[in-house]
């Protein structure tokens, strides 16, 4: 397979050897956000400049794992350590409200006539 690049340190080294978040539990569907109101980390690995990089914007955890071509578990781990030091903040996706049932009513007549 040629599209297969395996990584040069292992992903355990990534993490000083932790596989899971020290006290926050991130899923892949969480949408991180930088705090602009937060210092710069002082001594920031290269994949947490990476993270903080692209989660400028809003950015799901499952998105900044496939743009740094990292598994899940492991920027689950990143992101919880840049959250935990304050600078990430997680956010959560808006509530979908339904559209009123009238609305649905009027489409569902709508194609009916079709």
């Amino acid at each position: 397979m040629d599209d297969y690049k395996d990584h040069p340190v292992r992903t355990y080294v990534l993490t000083s050897g932790r596989a899971h978040p020290s006290r926050n539990t991130i899923r892949p569907e969480t949408l991180l956000v930088v705090d602009r109101d937060a210092p710069r980390p002082v001594a920031p690995t290269t994949q947490q400049k990476a993270l903080l990089k692209m989660c400028g914007g809003m950015l799901s955890l499952a998105e900044a794992a496939a743009h740094l071509g990292l598994p899940v578990s492991l920027v689950v781990v990143i992101a919880s350590d840049l959250v935990d030091s304050g600078h990430l903040q997680i956010r959560s996706a808006p509530r979908h409200t339904p559209p009123p049932a009238e609305l649905l009513e009027k489409v569902l007549d709508g194609l009916r006539k079709l």
